[in-house]
């Protein structure tokens, strides 16, 4: 799937909530072919921006326990957590202007 590290329910709050910047959270699933389209531009996106925001994937069928905490329904959800807080929340697969444009305040 994507070249994005992964966090698993085990690592989740030391690499992502208590992480001194951004975290980007793609909450994803090998079935699911919007997820596949979305995480070629995430790689880019993280090749480009990866200083700014760190960019992590989590597998929703091998980690139940976080996506069910946050209220992930629909995948691929794209979750930005700062301080330890969900700040922004990407629900489908978007282009990736669009993705930069949501993306925006992070990566500016």
């Amino acid at each position: 799937m994507s070249n994005l590290p992964a966090v698993t329910d085990d690592t989740f709050d030391t690499e992502v909530l208590k992480s001194d910047k951004p975290v980007l959270v793609d909450f994803w699933a090998e079935w699911c072919g919007p997820c596949r389209q979305v995480s070629p531009i995430l790689d880019e996106l993280n090749a480009a921006h990866g200083e700014k925001i760190s960019f992590v994937a989590m597998n929703v069928d091998e980690n139940p326990v976080t996506p069910s905490t946050y209220r992930v329904t629909g995948i691929p959800t794209l979750n930005v957590y700062q301080g330890g807080e969900v700040v922004k929340q990407i629900v489908g697969a978007r282009p990736k202007a669009a993705l930069l444009k949501e993306l925006d305040e992070f990566i500016a």
